[in-house]
């Protein structure tokens, strides 16, 4: 048995946007999984394994991007990088989920190929996790010619995702509300590209596709990059149930705009958090972290409830069995502090301000996976591997 125990916690964050601050100075995992946290004098703290003194910093759920574009292993060819997943590590992020494997050279477009290339991006990186992430991959791009029998075949195999709507072939709203219900019946979570052309081969998808279509994510709902006009965000918020998704690489603007109007419509709990990365706009190792500070800032969120949107929102939107701190789920944690020298009299006050937090350590099913992080502003306090 493998129990990890985390003593002197200043304050956790749940993920959770009905309750964000949970009371408590001590968390408890075993084998991987949540199993307790409370007050250190009310818990079972005997026969730790592995031992963490968090001297007084924050304990949140580890961060989810809901949108990146991996090619393979910690490789993108998109900006000829190495250890992009080991930077994101390294900016509180613990689980990645893919909105397609479009970077890869020479991507299949034909429809064995694609099928193939999906159940191979599905398994390589369920059996390789680049410095202990959880990365969700093997998203096929959807292409014409495409039936019902390809998207259970892909759903048999373990996929369990498709690419954004959008950027294959299939560019009219019919169609692609037939596929996106095919893939919905096997059990494969979709996510349509929003906005203007991003790469080759993308177009412009209105607010009518988008709602035509149907999909469970609404892909950068802020534009990647090119964000739709105001009228047509409102109205997305306005009519759809699926998740808002606001990534790093959109317009920032129009990032405000969907904030204040699902705040208006009650629906702040469809927000959810991703980068679009790795993309023309590079590598985004603190893009989440970022997008928390900014929305926080400038869209007049508490802190705390904008965490949420970048775990645990994305948890319950995604179906996840990370991000939110509940018996059971997984031991991925972020523990932050206020970035030495910001203005602020706390960690949540400062990111309110604007300002990122410094990360001293992530833990990823219970195991250590980095300690001080070399991209964020140094902390004031760090936690401590004691055992």
């Amino acid at each position: 048995m493998e129990k990890l125990v985390i003593k002197n916690i200043g304050q956790i964050l749940s993920g959770k946007m009905e309750e964000p601050i949970l009371d408590g100075d001590c968390m408890i995992a075993i084998n991987g999984k949540i199993t307790a946290w409370g007050r250190e004098a009310n818990l079972d703290c005997d026969g730790a394994t592995a031992g963490i003194d968090a001297h007084g910093v924050t304990l949140a759920p580890g961060l989810i991007d809901s949108h990146i574009h991996p090619v393979i292993g910690d490789y993108t060819p998109r900006q000829q990088q190495l250890n992009w997943i080991d930077s994101t590590l390294h900016g509180g992020v613990t689980t990645m989920i893919s909105a397609g494997e479009v970077h890869m050279p020479g991507r299949p477009k034909d429809i064995v190929g694609l099928k193939a290339m999906a159940i191979a991006s599905q398994r390589w990186y369920e059996n390789f996790r680049p410095s202990g992430m959880k990365v969700h991959a093997g998203a096929p791009v959807i292409e014409k010619g495409m039936v019902e029998q390809d998207f259970k075949d892909m759903a048999d195999a373990g996929v369990k995702l498709l690419g954004e709507v959008g950027l294959g072939t299939v560019k009219d709203g019919t169609t692609a509300k037939q596929m996106v219900g095919w893939a919905r019946k096997y059990g494969m979570q979709s996510t349509i590209h929003t906005g203007g052309p991003s790469i080759p081969g993308s177009g412009l998808i209105d607010a009518d596709m988008v709602i035509e279509t149907d999909t469970d994510v609404i892909g950068h709902i802020n534009g990647g990059h090119s964000a739709l006009p105001d009228d047509q965000i409102i109205c997305l918020c306005e009519s759809c149930k699926a998740a808002f998704e606001i990534v790093h690489n959109g317009n920032e603007r129009a990032a405000v705009l969907t904030v204040n109007t699902a705040r208006e419509l009650g629906k702040m709990d469809q927000i959810i958090l991703g980068t679009d990365g790795p993309a023309g706009s590079g590598v985004q190792p603190l893009g989440i972290l970022r997008m928390i500070a900014m929305l926080s800032a400038f869209g007049n969120v508490p802190a705390e409830i904008a965490f949420c949107f970048g775990n645990g929102n994305t948890a319950r939107q995604r179906k996840l069995d990370t991000g939110l701190i509940e018996i059971g789920m997984c031991a991925d944690f972020v523990l932050l502090d206020q970035a030495q020298h910001t203005p602020g009299k706390t960690m949540l006050e400062s990111v309110e301000l604007g300002n990122l937090p410094g990360i001293g350590m992530t833990v990823i099913d219970g195991v250590i996976r980095s300690e001080r992080s070399r991209n964020t502003p140094p902390a004031m306090r760090l936690p401590e591997r004691i055992l």
